[in-house]
């Protein structure tokens, strides 16, 4: 209820501030679990992606979140599952609580990047949303936000109000042909390819073949290999 409730508050207000458009918006299925992947430039866009949606959406949120009193209300009020970055058993936790949020028929964002990009870039793309796909069986489907970076830069409390934000959206992706192969590495990467794959053409952002580590900024362009994702990933033989 209370998610419903700050979604009727917040859309028009944000629609008063901000020239939000989406395209695609038909591509999100009407029912039933699916996997939201979206590239990640700002806090806010966790906001902006669920203000455009019909159905509720579910993402994973920093641990950090849920132990500052602060914002800690406001994440679970709306749902919100919190995952620690250092992986292990908080992630699978994490990662569990997802599937049942699609085995119920729900909508599970992710941002398969696993941080906010530090410089606006798209980064390599973790394995754990392949993982989820395949053993969720649910369709996966690429949102690309643009604009939101400039809209509440990192570090920014107040956003920049009246800054145009584009919302793309793919067609949903399907993997079973992979099914039986969920714990194959090469099969994750091969998904997670293809998903970073269409974010690049969606958002036209900069691809780099390198984790995203939090605080880093246009000095790794020296150590990361950049643009070197294929024009499509080579499919891993069945």
């Amino acid at each position: 209820m209370t998610y419903w409730v700050l979604k009727a508050i917040l859309t028009p207000i944000l629609r008063l501030l901000f020239k939000v458009r989406v395209e695609g918006g038909e591509h999100v299925p009407s029912g039933g679990p699916a996997i939201l992947a979206s590239n990640h430039l700002s806090f806010s866009d966790s906001i902006f992606l669920p203000m455009v949606l019909r159905r509720r959406i579910t993402f994973v949120a920093k641990a950090e979140y849920f132990e500052d009193r602060k914002t800690a209300w406001f994440f679970r009020a709306v749902g919100q599952i919190p995952i620690k970055r250092g992986g292990g058993s908080a992630s699978q936790r994490a990662l569990d609580s997802a599937l049942e949020v699609l085995e119920g028929d729900g909508l599970f964002g992710i941002y398969p990047e696993g941080t906010r990009s530090p410089d606006g870039r798209l980064y390599k793309g973790h394995t754990g949303m392949a993982r989820l796909a395949l053993n969720s069986g649910a369709p996966v489907v690429a949102v690309a936000m643009i604009g939101t970076r400039e809209a509440q830069p990192i570090g920014q409390v107040k956003p920049n109000f009246f800054s145009p934000i584009t919302i793309r959206i793919s067609e949903p992706m399907r993997f079973e042909r992979y099914a039986e192969r969920t714990d194959d590495p090469r099969v994750l990467r091969q998904i997670t390819d293809e998903v970073m794959f269409e974010l690049r053409a969606l958002s036209g952002q900069e691809y780099v073949d390198h984790y995203a580590k939090r605080g880093e900024a246009a000095e790794v362009v020296g150590e990361a290999k950049v643009g070197t994702l294929p024009a499509g990933p080579a499919p891993v033989p069945a």
